[in-house]
């Protein structure tokens, strides 16, 4: 493949890279809060750009047009799909960060610059067609990810969370790389279209073994049952803008992964992993509604929440269907929003001291102090839950829909059933904001590039949303069918 082809295909992870390069030059140099600032919105901006580069491809492109460094790498309009979805939550959780790092005296130039890095790791994680770049796209990701956990070094809560997540990843990160080196073993390749061609005719005993410890590496990086046991903690302990950008753009990068491995790898085989993804998918829709019931904390709430969705969105894997495929991007990108919204509208919980308010008990009556953010984040509850007429019922409507025509309706019905039991927790809090007496701790004021954000979140996942049914259907549709060109 010619050299300068693919350096043209890989512009926005070269872009990515300089930029980090040079704004880590600047942050040591100049240093400061201030600078902190202006590199944090450079880095916005770069994200910005690195969206307009990917975005042509989201109208697709022939296989031959979209592999780069000899089918090591793939721009298709599957990874630019995945890729604007995580530049956006990027992007939103910089633009965030500044006024809560500045409350607590931590605002420092490394956070946009790791923040830069992780997107880097998570762009080469959508579009690795090898075992070997998904691996360094994957650690690229996690290193930065482990930094930016423990951001806060007098926070105990926040170095507790940093360690948790290091060692619990590096966990998997050893199953993961046990899956790939069985997987190899017995396939003789780590190219993904290799791997499919090698199990066409059938699956041996050491390649099942090793799909299962790939999957299992994959899923911890998902947060989905039972390698779950990471997320309240880690999202309670880390920085909520850290926390917002852990519950988005990651994890549209790890499902995002997790749909190559499956679909383009294992394709041929996938009477062999989809009860493997259909147990996941079950119990992450379970465990995450049960576990949430008796949560007092916002942001653990919004960790269970995040272990639920990552079901939802499984019940599309479980079909290994076109349809599936397309209606998990769909829900990605309706989840992305939700999420952003709702952890923007806990930044902008704050005491008259300017402290975050994480206790639910102590929103008690915001819609008679607080009626924007009221409003704003019973959307984003209403939405998570499913109901309708807000964006978040057509997620899940697509997803049981698909799993319907892939004659899965056991499934889908279990999905249904068990999406009640998560209705309750959401609706919790939408009580205690509407119905139950003002606590009076919601008195500080809010930045407006909270504001501003918590309003185009729930601009998008209102009604009006539907409006956006066709085309993003359509953009999910093209991006879908790149992960079965070879099955």
């Amino acid at each position: 493949m010619d050299l300068m082809h693919s350096l043209r295909l890989i512009a926005p992870e070269q872009l990515l890279s300089l930029s980090g390069l040079v704004l880590l030059l600047v942050s040591a140099w100049v240093g400061g809060a201030r600078a902190a600032r202006a590199v944090t919105w450079a880095a916005a901006a770069v994200l910005v750009a690195a969206i307009l580069l990917v975005a042509p491809a989201l109208t697709g492109t022939s296989a031959a047009e979209v592999s780069a460094f000899g089918g090591l790498f793939a721009a298709d309009s599957f990874a630019a799909f995945a890729k604007v979805l995580i530049y956006i939550a990027a992007a939103a959780t910089l633009v965030v960060a500044p006024p809560y790092f500045d409350k607590v005296g931590a605002m420092r130039a490394e956070y946009p610059v790791l923040v830069l890095f992780a997107a880097l790791g998570m762009g080469i994680m959508v579009s690795a067609q090898n075992l070997l770049t998904l691996y360094i796209g994957l650690e690229l990701n996690s290193l930065a990810a482990y930094v930016l956990a423990a951001f806060l070094k007098s926070d105990e809560r926040s170095a507790e969370a940093g360690l948790k997540y290091f060692v619990l990843g590096a966990l998997a990160s050893g199953i993961l790389l046990f899956g790939m080196s069985l997987t190899y073993g017995f396939t003789g390749t780590t190219s993904y279209s290799g791997i499919a061609a090698a199990l066409t005719g059938g699956i041996s005993k050491g390649a099942l073994f090793g799909l299962t410890f790939v999957l299992a590496g994959l899923a911890f990086k998902i947060s989905a049952v039972p390698f779950h046991m990471w997320t309240p903690d880690v999202y309670e302990g880390a920085p909520t803008p850290v926390t917002a950008f852990f519950a988005s753009a990651p994890k549209v990068a790890a499902l995002g992964l997790t749909m190559r491995v499956a679909l383009e790898a294992f394709g041929p085989q996938s009477a062999a992993w989809q009860q493997i993804v259909i147990f996941a998918a079950v119990a992450s829709i379970v465990v995450g509604a049960l576990g949430a019931i008796g949560q007092g904390n916002i942001k653990r709430l919004l960790a269970y929440s995040s272990i639920n969705n990552v079901g939802f969105i499984l019940v599309g894997l479980s079909a290994a269907t076109p349809q599936g495929a397309s209606a998990m991007l769909v829900y990605l990108a309706i989840y992305v929003a939700m999420t952003i919204g709702g952890f923007v509208a806990a930044l902008m919980l704050r005491d008259a001291q300017g402290n975050q308010v994480e206790a639910i008990a102590d929103i008690a009556g915001l819609s008679r102090t607080r009626p924007l953010i009221a409003l704003g984040l019973a959307m984003v509850m209403f939405s998570l839950a499913g109901i309708p007429p807000l964006f978040g019922f057509w997620g899940k409507f697509v997803v049981f829909q698909a799993a319907v025509q892939a004659g899965m309706v056991p499934l889908a019905a279990l999905g249904i059933a068990a999406s009640v039991i998560g209705a309750f927790y959401y609706l919790k809090v939408v009580k205690v904001m509407y119905f139950d007496e003002p606590a009076g701790k919601v008195t500080g004021t809010s930045d407006m590039t909270h504001a501003v954000l918590l309003a185009a979140s729930a601009l998008f996942i209102s009604p009006l949303g539907y409006l956006l049914t066709r085309c993003l259907g359509d953009f999910a549709d093209t991006a879908a069918a790149i992960l079965f060109h070879s099955v």
